[in-house]
């Protein structure tokens, strides 16, 4: 089964220093998951299904997944990227 780059909304917030924190984030079927720890952030690419960002290493309920910031290519206006996450094709 082959994997797929999902779109979710993610609420986040921004430290002293500068750095987006994502803090919950709405599943597909509109369940909201808070966002217990950002374990690591760094640029990575999203093997299982493709493209690249900002790899968050985060905890959900107890449990490690990855979590990706997609940067814009546009440099002006208020659109700075898309979040997405990997999951499992769903069977035809």
């Amino acid at each position: 089964m082959d994997n797929v780059k999902v779109y979710v909304n993610v609420r986040a917030s921004f430290d002293e220093q500068g750095r987006m924190l994502p803090r919950e984030l709405t599943w597909e079927d509109g369940t909201v998951y808070e966002i217990d720890r950002v374990l690591d952030i760094r640029q990575a690419a999203a093997m299982k299904a493709g493209g690249q960002g900002d790899r968050y290493t985060i905890f959900v309920r107890g449990q490690r997944s990855y979590l990706f910031f997609e940067r814009s290519a546009e440099i002006a206006g208020n659109n700075v990227g898309r979040w997405f996450v990997e999951r499992k094709a769903l069977a035809t």
